[in-house]
């Protein structure tokens, strides 16, 4: 614990949704979805104005349209995520040298690290400036919270919610910390939490009474300790710079479970590319190739190559997951596929070329090794595939909901749905007025998809913050929340 509120925890407001509202005026103060839509999806992120509905993330999309059927349910675009969050980063990198991510929209930071805090008048001006960089920065809000200590800043920052401010005076952790339920401490999961409730311990205080002797008894010694100390309000981690991704990779989860096998393999050949964009975006290689197949019946496999080494390649990671699908019974159903690249470096396979033949080879031999030869010698027919998708499913694949289209004539807009073939488009940009909103045919030539557009039209220049920390922007009480001193 240190003595002065020098760590900060910054996590953006409903990020994935709010985001949306900044680039879509029309969706600005209504409930907002975003997720997976098709009968299998699942809620990434809600609204505040949706969560007020009941609607919250993991729940399905579909019990989600039934709590909120009004709502505007959307597809991500993790490319406007990573590009606010590239932002949002290069402000906390320029507070301190520790800054340590844990997802595109959170993150904790050593202001003591970054000579940018020393006591609490200092760290409060800080977590203020910096609110109001990001909000001139990308149009966001983002919620603070400093402590002398990783878990009580995090905790701080979930009191902050919404777009606010708590700090908590070292000193009065335990008393702060006491009423709390006990899955407000990290490692504290449903499951964690139902045990220590079956014990009868529902609090932080429950759990500091018990003594570490009793959690080591209920739950193991390592887990018992930490569990034991967490709730003295102890807790010494560091904030580490450098939190380097052991693998990369993408995964869909089907509306309709697979049957086909051609199908199934040109789903696993699209995912390895996509899981290779990821790879190279992030200027990474690897050598590891993970296929991860959950069945019909929910039973999860995986199969995994380790290649001669590390290669961002992408005919290399594709053969490599098609090799690995040979060896998955695929009978009665896939209802999600998954690929994923392992053993990440900095560098690539130099004799990618070679390495790609010795892929093909290896698959052409087991394929003559595995098929029967039929009555003329020859090898076997693929089956046929399936039946091509209906206009309504591809049309939706075409036109996600909610991303970005330019036409010709109208310039830029956003797509409100599709469907008997037309697709429905906004036209309006995020500095603009609610635009209005036209309907075209899916393969009208003038339509077509475009990037996002950036949601401040002029950030202004941050080079040289926090030599001079802008002042603090007007919003909720800094303190909300009950966990900070006046």
């Amino acid at each position: 614990m240190r003595p002065a509120p020098t760590i900060l925890h910054l996590d953006m407001d409903a990020f994935y949704a709010s985001a949306e509202q900044a680039a879509k005026p029309s969706l600005r103060g209504k409930a907002v979805v975003v997720g997976g839509l098709g009968p299998r999806g699942v809620v990434a992120t809600a609204s505040y104005e949706a969560r007020r509905l009941g609607v919250h993330s993991a729940m399905p999309t579909a019990q989600a349209r039934r709590l909120a059927p009004n709502a505007a349910y959307l597809v991500p675009r993790f490319s406007l995520y990573r590009t606010v969050s590239e932002q949002v980063m290069g402000l906390l990198g320029r507070l301190s040298p520790l800054v340590e991510p844990l997802s595109l929209d959170e993150a904790f930071v050593d202001l003591e690290a970054g000579g940018t805090a020393d006591d609490a008048a200092s760290a409060r001006a800080t977590g203020e400036g910096l609110r109001a960089a990001i909000h001139a920065v990308t149009g966001l809000s983002g919620s603070v919270g400093l402590a002398g200590s990783k878990m009580l800043a995090k905790i701080a920052s979930e009191q902050a919610k919404p777009d606010g401010l708590v700090l908590i005076e070292p000193g009065t952790e335990r008393d702060l910390l006491a009423p709390l339920s006990v899955r407000v401490l990290p490692g504290v999961g449903p499951a964690t939490g139902d045990h220590l409730r079956r014990a009868g311990m529902t609090t932080v205080h429950d759990l500091a009474e018990a003594g570490e002797a009793e959690l080591v008894r209920l739950v193991g010694k390592a887990h018992g300790h930490g569990l034991h100390r967490m709730a003295l309000g102890l807790d010494d981690r560091p904030v580490v710079a450098e939190r380097d991704a052991k693998s990369v990779s993408v995964e869909d989860t089907f509306d309709v479970d697979l049957h086909d096998r051609v199908r199934v393999r040109a789903e696993v050949e699209r995912l390895a590319v996509r899981c290779v964009e990821r790879l190279r975006a992030a200027d990474r290689s690897g050598r590891t190739v993970v296929l991860k197949v959950r069945r019909y019946d929910f039973s999860t496999l995986t199969r995994s190559e380790t290649l001669r080494g590390p290669t961002d390649d992408p005919t290399v990671v594709r053969e490599a997951a098609g090799r690995l699908l040979e060896s998955v019974d695929t009978t009665g159903g896939v209802r999600l596929l998954g690929v994923g690249v392992t053993g990440l470096a900095d560098f690539t396979q130099e004799d990618l070329f070679a390495q790609a033949a010795d892929a093909r080879a290896l698959a052409r031999r087991a394929v003559e090794e595995r098929e029967p030869a039929g009555e003329d010698g020859g090898r076997e027919s693929a089956p046929e595939p399936e039946p091509e998708e209906s206009p309504e499913p591809l049309a939706a694949r075409r036109w996600p909901a909610g991303h970005d289209v330019h036409h010709e004539a109208h310039g830029h807009g956003w797509v409100q749905g599709s469907g008997v073939g037309r697709v429905t488009v906004r036209f309006e940009q995020p500095w603009s007025a609610p635009g209005r909103v036209l309907t075209f045919r899916v393969d009208d030539p003038r339509l077509l998809p475009a990037d996002p557009l950036p949601l401040v039209r002029e950030p202004p220049d941050y080079s040289s913050w926090p030599a001079s920390l802008p002042k603090s922007r007007s919003g909720p009480d800094p303190d909300a929340g009950g966990l900070s001193s006046p």
